[in-house]
């Protein structure tokens, strides 16, 4: 059992703005809430529409300030200000946890080497890969050299799938471990179907092929526009992001939903007959297990994250990436077992029971060990008395 911790975490994403870093913080803030330990969160801030929250379950959240890039303006970019080292240096954290680090995040690695404060760097984000998809290949080897400095500096990295580890041995990294992401099994469940939904979507009855996250250049969403076109299918598009306008020019026949959250979301997922996730660059993809936590196959591509999560045949299918859009219709038809709706809910109790052992309480602890092995035996005594 791990004593208890005053844990800082650095997120290169945070509230208001919601993917997978963030939610993967929520889960950890909550399990060190829920087990009496201490934390601080760093995080940039919001935009000048988003109201800005000061806390989370009580801990307290500092906002450094933001830029936006372009090609990425769905996420604003933290500032690395000088202030950081302070907040690391008043709060005396046992460990730092950076989520995701890559500017902000570097800050953080950095301070934390300074103080003398182990840092665990969670590896969430493939920062290389987003390059060249955005038409910056040049980038690529660039930002593995700076990925390569950050967690280099840190007492370890944690990665969510064998495939990602391997990448990250592959260009030098040290120190990497296996941590993969939790599901919300209550949250996310084939119980939140909703035939009101589903009608609405597709009055017709035809099945439901959907897509759920970020709608962004690396997420390669337009791979669904030929199968939009089909007239035996109906395409429904959850999320947002600056690749919005374009796609619904492209798939004028798709929902779109914008961004769900709250029950909205589980009842959307667990609402489609099948889940697609179109881009190449995941380290893990959250999405796959929400939609498998949901009763829901899921088709990605043959690429990082993903090929731990998927068995073809058995709870979805992989598609390599350079025939993706080619071969996505055959997988299609073969999963939504058409006129043969057993073959169709056995297939979702498989879905739904590979995901059973991967929940975030599980996961949490896991991560707990992660802190304790970098702090030393008794983590919880570690800079105890100096803190305030």
């Amino acid at each position: 059992m791990v004593e208890r911790m005053r844990v800082a975490i650095v997120a290169e994403s945070f509230l208001p703005n919601i993917n997978g870093v963030t939610n993967s913080v929520l889960r950890v803030l909550e399990h060190l809430d829920d087990h009496g330990h201490e934390a601080l969160v760093i995080a940039p801030g919001a935009r000048p529409f988003q109201e800005e929250q000061e806390t989370y379950r009580g801990f307290r959240i500092e906002r450094v300030s933001t830029v936006m890039v372009p090609m990425v303006d769905s996420l604003p970019i933290g500032v690395p200000e000088a202030r950081v080292a302070s907040l690391l240096a008043k709060f005396k954290p046992d460990v730092v946890h950076l989520a995701s680090p890559f500017v902000l995040g570097a800050v953080g690695a950095f301070t934390a080497k300074t103080l003398r404060i182990p840092a665990v760097a969670v590896y969430q984000t493939d920062v290389a890969g987003f390059a060249k998809n955005y038409k910056l290949a040049g980038l690529s080897s660039a930002a593995w050299a700076w990925t390569r400095v950050i967690h280099n500096v840190c007492a370890r990295t944690l990665a969510p799938s064998s495939p990602t580890i391997a990448d990250l041995e592959r260009h030098r990294i040290r120190n990497v471990h296996k941590w993969g992401r939790g599901v919300d099994a209550v949250r996310f469940h084939p119980a939140k179907r909703s035939e009101a939904l589903r009608r609405m979507w597709s009055p017709e009855g035809k099945p439901i092929v959907g897509y759920v996250g970020r709608l962004a250049a690396e997420k390669s969403v337009e791979r669904l526009s030929e199968l939009s076109k089909r007239g035996d299918v109906q395409v429904v598009i959850v999320g947002d992001g600056p690749e919005r306008p374009d796609l619904q020019k492209r798939m004028p026949d798709a929902v779109f939903t914008g961004q769900l959250t709250g029950e909205d979301l589980p009842q959307a997922f667990a609402s489609l007959d099948l889940f697609v996730h179109t881009g190449d660059f995941e380290t893990f993809c959250q999405a796959v297990q929400e939609a498998h936590a949901s009763g829901v196959p899921a088709i990605a591509p043959n690429a990082g994250g993903p090929r731990e999560l998927i068995t073809p045949g058995v709870n979805g299918d992989l598609l390599e990436p350079g025939t993706f859009v080619r071969d996505l219709g055959a997988a299609v038809d073969r999963l939504i077992f058409p006129g043969d709706p057993e073959g169709a809910e056995r297939m979702r109790r498989v879905c739904r029971d590979t995901v059973r052992e991967r929940t975030w309480p599980a996961l949490c602890e896991q991560l707990m060990g992660h802190y304790a092995a970098v702090s030393g035996a008794h983590p919880g005594s570690l800079r105890r008395s100096d803190a305030a």
